[in-house]
């Protein structure tokens, strides 16, 4: 799923650079950057809480151990979203950069996960079972 993202924003960006201007393709890359360090973020501690959640004899234990994780996890989700709003206000108040081409860059992952899912579904009715 990453090497998808990494893959289309590659693409995204040459071809933003190709057919419009440098600017637009770093507005694009950088937009891309954000979203891809995101998703990887969320992804490991979505990881790492799964990991940790109780199984079989261990589940009526470990509800008080999946409650502070789960509020660990809902105040990191919060953390990283302040984080991506000042690093964007940044970019937007004191960099050169066009907005259409980090919102465009911003949505990599959101068009990986849906390319991802059209070859899932598309692999399994065409599978020929």
């Amino acid at each position: 799923m990453l090497a998808v993202s990494w893959v289309y924003l590659v693409v995204l960006t040459v071809g933003t650079w190709i057919f419009g201007s440098w600017t637009f393709a770093w507005a694009v890359m950088a937009g891309g950057l954000i979203s891809i360090g995101s998703f990887r973020v969320s992804l490991k501690d979505m990881t790492a809480f799964v990991k940790r959640l109780p199984v079989g004899q261990e589940q009526a234990d470990g509800k008080e151990r999946g409650r502070k994780g789960t509020k660990g996890l809902i105040l990191k989700f919060w953390l990283r979203l302040l984080v991506i709003a000042v690093v964007l206000a940044g970019l937007i108040r004191f960099g050169n950069i066009n907005i259409f081409g980090l919102i465009l860059g911003l949505t990599t992952v959101v068009f990986s996960i849906t390319f991802t899912a059209i070859d899932a579904v598309w692999r399994y009715y065409f599978s020929r079972r």
